[in-house]
């Protein structure tokens, strides 16, 4: 197999707010792993909260070219996996994007989508929410109304979180997910819980701090809605962890190493009785459709990140209002642009 590597900065159709940073472009890097004619892709962005750049995620692959080109599609994905995890294991960002491409080249190469491999049913797959955020209210309802939807995860964490949801609220009757991304206390989610439900809120993601295990469970033993744990679940091990601290885990590619682990993790995560969800962090179409091959196992998801870019890079998986459409690709779909 042969490896190429496409860097692109993802330009945003509007900068973009959490309750730690802000930004209006995305850095991105794009695995390509050719073989006998076919071509297999995956994604991952850079990230400054875990210290993740192109340039970091490109050394740690230039560590596996050797071993890639050594190898013919004999694996099965998850034995590939296993290889290359090892001489990755310190870049989880790298792992995630070569993990993606062999499922997509592995499965081209079969002629099967990737969801046909896994003997996985599309008839009942949940619908994708759209982020909305932080901002002024004004164009945070703007933004809703360019893209009428009918689940929006509306990013929070400021002085003013149930003054803006209450004004969201006046403009649309869509289900509302609420992302405090690590900015409330316990004590501010308790109280902000009860006002949120009566507002039509689904579920809180990761409103407390990562690391505070403590507030969790207060917050998990007092709250009126379901809490679900996004920094709070990385890897593998973190979903046990969960378990009596969350009602659910968002479960991220990029930050667990690929498709393979959070198969094991979705698994795991049913086996504790936890909600199952996995979310994008502002990739193009070809993270997206990786991401979409995984919805059978998944009650709720967030996979909107091409969505918010001004310019996509490849086709694949589209959305539209939520419904998710499969490409008549192969594999994950996925075609560069």
């Amino acid at each position: 197999m042969k490896l190429i590597l496409h860097a692109f900065d993802l330009t945003l159709k509007h900068p973009f707010t959490i309750s730690r940073r802000s930004f209006s472009s995305q850095a991105s890097l794009v695995v390509e792993l050719q073989y006998q004619g076919f071509s297999g892709f995956g994604e991952a962005t850079a990230n400054p909260y875990y210290n993740v750049t192109v340039e970091s995620m490109t050394a740690n692959l230039e560590v596996v070219k050797e071993l890639v080109y050594m190898s013919d599609l004999s694996d099965e994905p998850a034995d590939f996996w296993l290889k290359v995890s090892v001489l990755l294991k310190e870049n989880m960002f790298a792992l995630c994007a070569l993990d993606q491409a062999y499922h997509d080249l592995f499965t081209k190469n079969k002629g099967l989508k990737l969801y046909e491999f896994w003997n996985y049913k599309i008839d009942k797959i949940p619908q994708s929410d759209y982020t909305i955020g932080i901002d002024t209210i004004e164009k945070m309802v703007a933004k809703m109304t360019e893209r009428p939807w009918p689940i929006y995860k509306i990013k929070l964490g400021t002085k003013e979180d149930i003054a803006i949801v209450k004004e969201l609220r006046k403009h649309t009757d869509a289900v509302f997910r609420i992302d405090a991304n690590c900015g409330w206390t316990a004590e501010e989610a308790i109280k902000n819980a009860l006002e949120l439900k009566k507002l039509g809120v689904e579920f809180l993601e990761q409103p407390l701090k990562a690391t505070d295990w403590e507030g969790a469970k207060k917050l998990y033993e007092n709250t009126v809605l379901p809490i679900i744990a996004d920094e709070s679940c990385i890897v593998e091990a973190d979903v046990e962890k969960c378990a009596g601290y969350f009602h659910g885990v968002n479960i991220k590619l990029m930050k667990c190493g690929g498709l393979t682990p959070a198969r094991r993790m979705l698994k795991k995560a049913k086996e504790l009785g936890l909600k199952t969800m996995v979310g994008c962090m502002t990739e193009s179409t070809v993270g997206v459709s990786a991401i979409a091959h995984l919805l059978p196992e998944l009650d709720y998801v967030d996979m909107d990140g091409a969505l918010l870019l001004s310019k996509d890079i490849a086709t694949g998986v589209t959305i539209n209002k939520g419904d998710v459409s499969f490409s008549d690709l192969n594999g994950t779909g996925v075609a560069l642009l």
